[in-house]
């Protein structure tokens, strides 16, 4: 009953420090755009994460510029534009098709296409393979090996 009651109490005081992101609501249409672009932006240190959905503070940091440069009148494309001069490519989830970047968009098409190469070879080798006909001599040694064991 003691560590009934213990484990209670402790999960009671770990939801109390438990913390909840909290929106910045002063102005309803910048957060909208926010939100929006921060989902098609990269966290820096959670690295598979979206900036909207981190609560690290980088991620945090990031947010509160997005939302300083959206009140100062910049677009979507400036902000997007700061970010990638600050951070690189990296920070977007879907970055440019430039020579930088060639290699990520398409090298899956690469891999395919050696997958697809060396499927036919290794069909084609099998097709040429002649079989080779099976004597009685040979026949026989393997039943005398099989006898053995």
């Amino acid at each position: 009953m003691r560590t009934i009651l213990s484990s209670l109490l402790l999960f009671l005081s770990l939801s109390v420090h438990a913390n909840e992101a909290a929106l910045n609501a002063e102005d309803p249409v910048i957060e909208a755009r926010l939100v929006k672009m921060a989902e098609d932006l990269r966290c820096l240190v959670c690295q598979n994460e979206s900036l909207a959905g981190s609560n690290a503070e980088l991620a945090q940091d990031l947010r509160r510029e997005v939302r300083a440069q959206m009140k100062a009148g910049k677009s979507d494309q400036e902000v997007i534009a700061y970010l990638t001069e600050r951070y690189g490519d990296f920070v977007l989830y879907r970055p440019p098709f430039k020579p930088v970047t060639y290699l990520l968009w398409l090298g899956p098409l690469l891999f395919l296409g050696i997958g697809v190469g060396i499927w036919y070879l290794t069909l084609k080798k099998r097709r040429n393979l002649k079989e080779t006909p099976v004597d009685e001599k040979q026949i026989a040694a393997a039943a005398q090996l099989l006898e053995e064991k």
